[in-house]
């Protein structure tokens, strides 16, 4: 008669959280979620707990999930709005009634039973046990914000993001008691991405994608409650061999130390001419990029020492040795390593979609290796992260150090649909895949100060990437997976969680002149391209007050007046001056291009044609501003027919420009001598 009972009320099902899932002390209220296929309206809430408290009774009519906010500024032709489970019903206990199960779920868990009413009658029932742990997690998660807005260049290219939307990106910092996350940082028009703190919350680094596609720049600062980054923590990375600065990526995945006093990092291997990186950009949002490194070495930085240096034994161009993390004392470092390839091999299909068989395969294994002070030392593989066929990346050890989690996938590192956290003791052993693990994408994770908690991001929910929360004991058993609620927006993205080691309010921002920096010349470049010369001055003069030494600047400044007052004459001394302290300046190629091209009084229309073409060769095939240039060159030699094609071109290639370069090719057909 049970067992008939059972089943007769086995149409309920709670969704979340699962069946001994361990919430932490404070934890913000989760919203349970269930679903119900009776023709049930009403459903009683039943709390119970094993050391006598009264038990809870509550009566919900089950409102279906909210989606909660939307940021309109991401919503995009290129994304689609997150939807909910139309077939769940939701119920979120107030704060009072929160604080009381948790007060008395610690010693054994409290029954959550949820039972479906139709006209006083039970039609369903289930039940779910939940406890609160003991341990705090002590430290707030920072973490970065993104929208997923693929875009498409002129030319067909994908881009996991265009560049106006780059200032979209937000940083922000979660404590788990609150509801809601704050935003820390924001409207940086260039990319920061891979970040750490030191493990005793004084210092924080992060890689940074700086003006004018230089991607070797990283920050190093105090940590404290407004973050100051000036100029001087703005380091451009630079080995023996002089200052590295490419377009291809310099410095990846950094890690500083855990007293803060050097930073790990993958640099390209000497010699190489080509990109180091796999990278492949898809349209689907969902998983819009695959990225991975096929060639690198380690290097480290001190402040005192001014330059990367590569670690030995984690330097052998026959591999390529990334994404390293220190342990808790400092004295060595595991890493991922694979055999080198070229990552863009002849013959081989774009990949469309992640894990596509035609991407470039690629199985890491982990390593361990002394530091020695930056002697390195021999690397050794980690017994139950490496040579198991698959994929073993991004490495976290506990800071107890026992224990040691990674990413494991088929293929390549990070963001892999498939990927799955596994934990190893971290002098190797038997592997074993983590119970908090959900069924898309588990990745980007940390431990808390005191190794009882670990964050990590996840597509469970959302193709908008989302955290969650698993408690790890001394034994190494985790816990199921709980979510951190209300982390951003519904169509926004979580990724690259952090514990950081700071009490309540030691971090409120981060800033500082080298950001306004930053932000003033980019928009100072901006309109000067968009010959609001006035207006540009004034940035540049606002940019010169915080760092008046910038030549770059000044020498900016002193031209957009120039054309401001339509000194053109001035104008072109001021650009034939930036050529011969740099020949290859196409900024300055263009501008010395379009003022003998467009100014009767300044009539040189072959040396226009020669710097034009000068600064596309420079710029790139699909320059808008080289391609206008160098229609404007083409039209004032006569070439009227090649001036109209190359404008066309700067219009598929700038689409927003459209309507005035279109004004410039009337004039150009218009001018065309009349042809029988």
């Amino acid at each position: 008669m049970l067992l008939l009972l059972a089943l007769a009320l086995s149409p309920l099902t709670i969704d979340y959280p699962a069946e001994g899932a361990l919430f932490p002390p404070g934890f913000a209220p989760p919203t349970i979620l269930w679903r119900d296929t009776t023709a049930a309206k009403t459903w009683t809430i039943r709390i119970t707990f094993a050391d006598g408290a009264p038990p809870i009774r509550l009566a919900s009519n089950g409102p279906r999930p909210t989606l909660g906010e939307i940021d309109p500024d991401c919503v995009s032709t290129a994304n689609q709005p997150p939807t909910v489970d139309t077939r769940q019903h939701a119920w979120k206990p107030g704060p009072a009634t929160w604080a009381q199960i948790q007060r008395h779920s610690t010693a054994a868990p409290a029954i959550v039973t949820i039972t479906g009413v139709v006209e006083a009658r039970t039609v369903s029932k289930a039940e779910v046990r939940l406890r609160t742990s003991t341990d705090p997690v002590g430290a707030p998660i920072f973490y970065r914000d993104v929208p997923l807005m693929p875009a498409q260049t002129a030319t067909g290219a994908i881009q996991p993001l265009a560049p106006y939307a780059v200032r979209l990106v937000k940083w922000r910092l979660r404590d788990t008691s609150q509801p809601q996350s704050r935003v820390v940082m924001q409207d940086l028009p260039v990319c920061a991405n891979c970040h750490s703190f030191s493990r005793d919350g004084q210092a924080m680094g992060m890689d940074l994608d700086g003006l004018q596609n230089n991607k070797g720049q990283y920050f190093r600062a105090k940590l404290q409650p407004d973050v100051n980054v000036t100029a001087a923590d703005v380091i451009q990375w630079s080995t023996a061999q002089g200052r590295l600065k490419s377009p291809i990526r310099v410095g990846f995945m950094s890690q500083i130390s855990p007293n803060g006093d050097a930073v790990a990092t993958t640099i390209d291997t000497p010699g190489s001419t080509s990109s180091n990186y796999y990278v492949a950009n898809f349209a689907d949002y969902r998983f819009l990029q695959v990225f991975f490194p096929t060639r690198g070495l380690l290097a480290w930085f001190r402040p005192d020492t001014g330059i990367l240096q590569p670690l030995p034994g984690a330097d052998d161009p026959a591999y390529v040795q990334f994404g390293a993390v220190w342990s808790p004392g400092g004295d060595s470092l595991v890493f991922a390593r694979a055999k080198a390839q070229d990552p863009n091999p002849p013959g081989r299909p774009p990949a469309k979609f992640s894990n596509d068989p035609n991407e470039l395969q690629i199985q890491y294994d982990l390593y361990s290796i002394p530091f020695n002070n930056g002697r390195g030392g021999q690397a050794t593989p980690i017994a139950g992260a490496s040579q198991n066929g698959m994929s073993n990346t991004f490495p976290k050890l506990s800071p107890d150090g026992r224990w040691l989690v990674y990413v494991q996938a088929r293929n390549g590192q990070l963001m892999r649909p498939d990927s799955q956290l596994y934990i190893v003791p971290a002098a190797g052993g038997q592997a074993r895949r983590m119970n908090c693990n959900t069924p898309r994408m588990n990745s980007w994770h940390s431990f808390s100060p005191n190794g009882r908690w670990l964050v990590f991001s996840s597509k469970a929910r959302s193709p908008y990437t989302q955290m969650y929360l698993t408690h790890i004991d001394e034994n190494g058993n985790d816990t199921p997976p709980i979510l951190i609620e209300n982390s951003t927006a519904a169509n926004r993205a979580v990724n690259l969680p952090e514990f950081v080691n700071v009490p309540p309010g030691g971090l409120q921002s981060i800033g500082g002149p080298a950001f306004d920096y930053y932000r003033l010349y980019d928009r100072a470049l901006y309109l000067e391209k968009e010959k609001r010369f006035e207006e540009s001055a004034a940035q540049w003069k606002a940019l010169l007050d915080i760092a008046p030494g910038d030549q770059a600047a000044q020498r900016h400044r002193d031209l957009t007046l120039l054309l401001a007052s339509r000194r053109t004459d001035a104008a072109l001394a001021h650009w034939r001056e930036s050529l011969r302290l740099n020949p290859n300046d196409a900024a300055a190629l263009r501008g010395a291009a379009w003022i003998l091209a467009t100014h009767p009084a300044l009539h040189h229309p072959a040396e226009s044609l020669t710097l034009a073409t000068r600064a596309l060769a420079l710029a790139g095939p699909n320059d808008a501003a080289s391609l206008d240039t160098l229609a404007a060159a083409y039209a004032e030699n006569g070439r009227f027919d090649e001036a109209i094609a190359t404008a066309r071109r700067a219009i598929a290639a700038a689409p927003a420009r459209a309507p005035i370069i279109q004004r410039r090719i009337q004039r150009y057909q218009a001018a065309m001598p009349w042809r029988e």
